[in-house]
């Protein structure tokens, strides 16, 4: 094979991922499918579905035998894609939404995929899938192409791509495309954008983009969408769940006595499966995967401390283990970013820390084992979206039904919006606290959004001031503001006054639903709850922990407490916001209402912790970001504020604070 593709032959059969579940079990036992035009495809598969949370135990070819077990309607068996023969899998919009776990699209390539064919495809899915050399198109005239055994030229599968991207694909991936880079035989293009106003990201993103990579200049006059580069990553951070893939991309491509450039901005957390012995079933230990998933953390461990590389490790009380010091996206927002920064992490909630104004976004493990050696990530800037949020919101509404809300609209549930910037404004943003505008940002993704981002401001400088002791006139200097002319591809005003409680239904974020039509769509029948969950990282902040306080309290003094019949579980997203809520009285609050106290870990939010389903019966509401099929447990998962979270508890059904 030549160092630079120019033409592929896809060989294999074609897997038509249906909703007519028959068919594909008929595909799977032989059987060749030829598709009607407007035969209707399965929509928004997630990777928790191509790669269940605890196939991601593993990070070898092992992947290859667990490829799309998790696909909602479980007719998919162990090495069902690997037996089967499949060069091609297509399927409808929003493929690969949800975590930025690389395992996904490594176990349908190892499963002998070369090519995925969708209507729309999720923006840290794709770039994954070039990393690894996984093709992917929206471009469903391919089909018969192959059908015919024609070799399909390597421009097919460029098309509309930057030209970074495209020479990526070309050479089968990032690390050969890197190879050839640093030998001189391929480059990035020069940026030549002339002064024009930008919007908040592409003004941090001209500050951090790599003019020479020897010298180490970084900085350029302007950017625009779709200009294509390296930007200067400020941190780069990774978890036990994603670090071994990591580490084992950057030992097998850099060789063993390969460094980690700059430490000193690395940060490693033990904070996804910290609680995972409590939950994990028998079969599941019967297969091994206890001691799979525990070697994560010793792989972690060992690669920072060769490396020199800080961990946010587990905490101790009593000399009991009790949890992890955070969930990571919680602690970079408490001591690690900074405004103006570039901020990258191992998963897609990184955008979180986007409430500082800094831009923050996920990456897979190629990536991150590249930016390991480089410090830099390749970019293509982005289309930005506004949000400008109006007047204030009411008593009893909140930043998670905000972002219900605008999720539902059908500029996110046609795909329209993947990897677009969700930039935030406007003169409602002054009323939101730091932990409300986070939540904001940290569900940016679950939009197909490259990220969230909101500009700082007095509050952002009072905080890093309270919160790590900074200098304010500093942190004053770091703020980056959008230009005054600011070009947006879409903008977007909303009366935060005329919002009311919201819930999304199971199955997607984007499900959202006013909670009072609730009754109404399930029949006139109320929703009865068995799990309320209050964590993860977008609900177990400090005002999160305000509002599930305030409910239960109101709760106590009506002489009600958790309903008999439901297991309330509030985890805090750190030690700090455990600290806090102990200092407010609250701890005495849950305990006296019947809640039950969790530490600071991923948890149920990627079914590996309390307040995970175990059968397809039964109900949870959940303050989590998302409830794609199977994300914390068989059973069906809405997604709330933590006020209607904490009612529900109470009520025992889907239920709002004044129902109390």
């Amino acid at each position: 094979m030549s160092e630079v593709r120019n033409e592929v032959r896809i060989e294999g059969r074609i897997l038509y991922l249906t909703e007519d579940a028959a068919k594909v079990s008929a595909q799977l036992e032989g059987q060749s499918l030829t598709m009607a035009i407007d035969e209707p495809l399965v929509n928004n598969i997630s990777t928790d579905e191509i790669t269940p949370g605890w196939v991601c135990y593993y990070y070898d070819e092992t992947l290859a035998r667990y490829c799309l077990i998790g696909l909602r309607g479980g007719h998919i068996k162990p090495d069902a894609i690997k037996n089967g023969g499949f060069g091609v899998i297509v399927s409808g919009i929003s493929k690969g939404c949800g975590s930025s776990r690389e395992t996904a699209p490594y176990s349908e390539l190892k499963s002998g995929v070369q090519l995925v064919i969708a209507k729309s495809i999720e923006k840290i899915y794709r770039q994954n899938s070039q990393n690894i050399g996984l093709l992917t198109s929206t471009d469903f005239g391919l089909i018969d192409r192959i059908k015919a055994g024609e070799s399909i030229p390597i421009d097919e599968f460029t098309k509309g791509l930057d030209p970074i991207s495209a020479s990526i694909v070309r050479h089968g991936g990032l690390f050969a495309y890197n190879r050839a880079r640093l030998a001189g035989k391929t480059s990035p293009p020069a940026i030549t954008t002339a002064s024009r106003p930008m919007t908040l990201c592409e003004k941090i993103l001209a500050a951090h983009a790599i003019v020479n990579a020897a010298s180490g200049a970084v900085g350029v006059l302007a950017v625009k969408p779709g200009d294509a580069f390296f930007a200067r990553a400020d941190v780069r951070f990774s978890h036990e769940y994603v670090t071994p893939m990591a580490e084992a991309i950057f030992s097998a491509s850099l060789g063993k006595d390969a460094r980690v450039t700059e430490p000193e901005s690395v940060f490693a957390f033990r904070d996804h499966l910290t609680f995972l012995d409590l939950v994990m079933p028998k079969a599941h230990r019967d297969m091994g995967l206890d001691v799979q998933a525990k070697k994560l953390a010793t792989v972690q461990d060992t690669f920072a401390e060769k490396h020199g590389i800080k961990v946010y490790g587990e905490v101790h009380r009593d000399g009991k283990l009790v949890g992890s010091e955070a969930i990571c996206h919680n602690k970079v927002v408490e001591e690690i970013a900074l405004p103006g920064q570039l901020v990258m992490g191992t998963d897609s909630h990184t955008c979180m820390a986007g409430a500082l104004g800094c831009f923050a976004f996920g990456v897979g493990s190629t990536d991150m084992a590249a930016a390991w050696q480089t410090r830099d990530i390749r970019i293509t800037v982005p289309e930005t979206a506004q949000f400008l949020l109006r007047n204030k919101l009411r008593d009893g509404v909140c930043a998670k039904d905000i972002m219900l809300h605008v999720l539902s609209l059908p500029f996110f549930k046609s795909g329209d919006g993947i990897g677009k910037v969700m930039e935030f404004a406007g003169d409602g943003i002054a009323h939101l606290s730091l932990d409300e505008r986070s939540t904001l940002t940290n569900m940016a993704v679950e939009a197909g959004g490259f990220t969230g981002i909101i500009e700082a401001d007095a509050l952002v400088v009072d905080y890093l001031v309270q919160q790590r002791g900074l200098n304010a006139d500093d942190v004053r200097a770091r703020i980056v503001r959008a230009d005054a002319g600011a070009r947006y591809m879409a903008t977007f005003e909303i009366d935060l006054a005329t919002l009311e409680p919201m819930v999304a239904t199971p199955g997607d974020p984007r499900n959202g639903v006013a909670l009072a039509q609730l009754k109404a769509i399930n029949g006139g029948n109320d929703v009865r709850v068995d799990i309320a969950y209050g964590g993860s990282c977008t609900g177990g902040k400090k005002a999160d922990m305000d509002m599930y306080a305030a409910v239960l309290q109101k709760a106590l003094d009506r002489g009600k407490k958790v309903a008999d019949h439901v297991h309330f579980y509030v985890q805090f997203g750190s030690q700090d916001i455990r600290r806090y809520a102990e200092a407010k009285g609250y701890l005495d609050i849950f305990m006296r209402a019947g809640a039950e106290l969790v530490d600071p870990s991923c948890g149920a939010c990627i079914k590996a912790g309390p307040g995970v389903s175990d059968s397809l019966d039964q109900v949870t509401i959940s303050a989590q970001n998302r409830n794609f099929p199977g994300r914390s447990g068989p059973g069906k998962v809405y997604l709330a504020s933590p006020l209607v979270v904490a009612a529900s508890a109470v009520a025992g059904r889907i239920a709002g604070p004044d129902d109390l």
